[in-house]
């Protein structure tokens, strides 16, 4: 999997995104002691305000940014969309308002929503080759993971010596260092693309493309399978830890560990497997396999007493981790073989507004749900969700969909039926 890391742009361009992670991972933590010193006991619904924005932000802009990628420099949008979230966190420790937390919240976010899907267009092009790419993908899949895990722990240990406060310091860095690595590679041209329309029908083209090609529009369904178990996991561990099982704060993280470690095995396994099993098996079992996970859940929130719940918690966690990582690292692969070179960056675009949509859809579901019915309402609903999300897809991904990349990533595109994989 390493042997990617040899070439230098895609070296740089990895490099660039684990250190932009950890100081996003920093802000997190900082940001929430941020909203308790300003609003005190109403820190918590300063911090869902300020996800609910980050995920409009996502949804809203990623499309328009998707729509203007082709047109501008990749590494001066990449290298912009780090120093404008570079600003916002240097300015975050200087706010006294709610309302300025939320302002800044939406430019960091907004600039997120440039930066990741341009990101992720790009590396397609960096390495053509599609034994190459899958690696890659995995890797992006453990620094993900990694850092869910590295920053809560690196955090906790620099506010031993340091205020919070300087913590938003510590992310301001990391960006400057992304910005510094995308401007030293060298990245390839992309694919000449003609830009005709609307600026808005160029900003719906690739939600057109997923609702039109049959293996994208199963894509969404898997989206919102995935985001039903990440908002279980992402709200209500807290709850299952310390609520229903009565375990202590410390185990609130290793909860959370045990679905990153889920996600890192499947990670480092998928490129072997993706060697000899298509997309299309990896991703509808991962999507299917919730469906049984969510039934184990079930069963431990169900159960009233038992010192076994909590192995099983930690088991349904980590199959959890597991089963969202089978469909959340072939996506990249998915998409490449479905839209022409051309429209890349509106499809990544696309598809990183539409996922988050689902995950705008979820977490509310996951809060509110289990405050006001109970936890074993939450998980019904969302075990329910997901299955019908995986039951979905399964009939809309033909059976003998095309797994090798088709033509389209190198024909000039004429409508989205050059990709439909009829």
């Amino acid at each position: 999997m390493l042997s990617v890391l040899r070439d230098r742009t895609y070296r740089h361009l990895f490099a660039a995104q684990v250190i932009a992670l950890v100081g996003t991972g920093l802000a997190t933590v900082a940001l929430g002691l941020l909203a308790y010193d300003i609003a005190g006991a109403a820190a918590g619904s300063v911090l869902g305000t300020a996800l609910a924005i980050k995920m409009v932000a996502y949804v809203a802009l990623a499309p328009a940014f998707g729509a203007v990628a082709g047109r501008l420099p990749r590494r001066a949008l990449l290298a912009g969309s780090d120093l404008i979230r570079c600003a916002a966190a240097l300015t975050l420790p200087f706010v006294d308002q709610v309302w300025q937390v939320y302002v800044l919240v939406f430019v960091l976010q907004a600039a997120s929503a440039a930066f990741t899907p341009t990101f992720q267009a790009v590396i397609p092009d960096v390495l053509p080759a599609e034994r190459d790419y899958t690696r890659a993908l995995s890797l992006s899949r453990l620094a993900y993971d990694l850092e869910s895990l590295f920053s809560p722990a690196l955090a906790a240990a620099l506010l031993s010596l340091i205020t919070y406060n300087w913590l938003f310091t510590g992310t301001a860095v990391g960006f400057l260092a992304s910005a510094a690595l995308v401007l030293s590679a060298v990245l390839p041209e992309p694919a000449a693309a003609a830009h005709t329309g609307s600026t808005r029908g160029n900003a719906t083209a690739g939600a057109r493309l997923f609702f039109t090609t049959p293996r994208l529009r199963a894509l969404l369904a898997l989206n919102l399978a995935v985001a039903a178990a990440s908002a279980v996991v992402t709200v209500n561990t807290v709850v299952h830890a310390r609520d229903h099982l009565g375990r202590s704060a410390g185990d609130v993280p290793v909860a959370l560990g045990a679905y990153g470690a889920g996600s890192m095995i499947v990670a480092l396994l998928l490129p072997r497997v993706l060697d000899r099993v298509s997309d299309r098996t990896v991703m509808l079992s991962g999507a299917l396999l919730l469906t049984v996970v969510f039934t184990g859940l079930g069963g431990v929130t169900a159960a009233g007493t038992g010192s076994w719940r909590w192995s099983a918690l930690l088991a349904v966690w980590a199959a959890f981790g597991a089963a969202c990582s089978m469909v959340l690292t072939p996506t990249g692969r998915l998409i490449r073989r479905s839209v022409p070179a051309t429209g890349r960056a509106s499809a990544f675009a696309a598809q990183f507004s539409l996922s988050h949509a689902c995950w705008l859809l979820t977490y509310p579901l996951a809060g509110w749900l289990g405050a006001a019915a109970g936890l074993q309402s939450a998980v019904l609903a969302l075990g329910a969700t997901a299955t019908a999300a995986g039951l979905l897809a399964l009939r809309l991904w033909p059976a003998r969909d095309p797994d090798a990349p088709s033509a389209a990533s190198t024909t000039p595109a004429k409508g989205p039926e050059l990709a439909t994989g009829r």
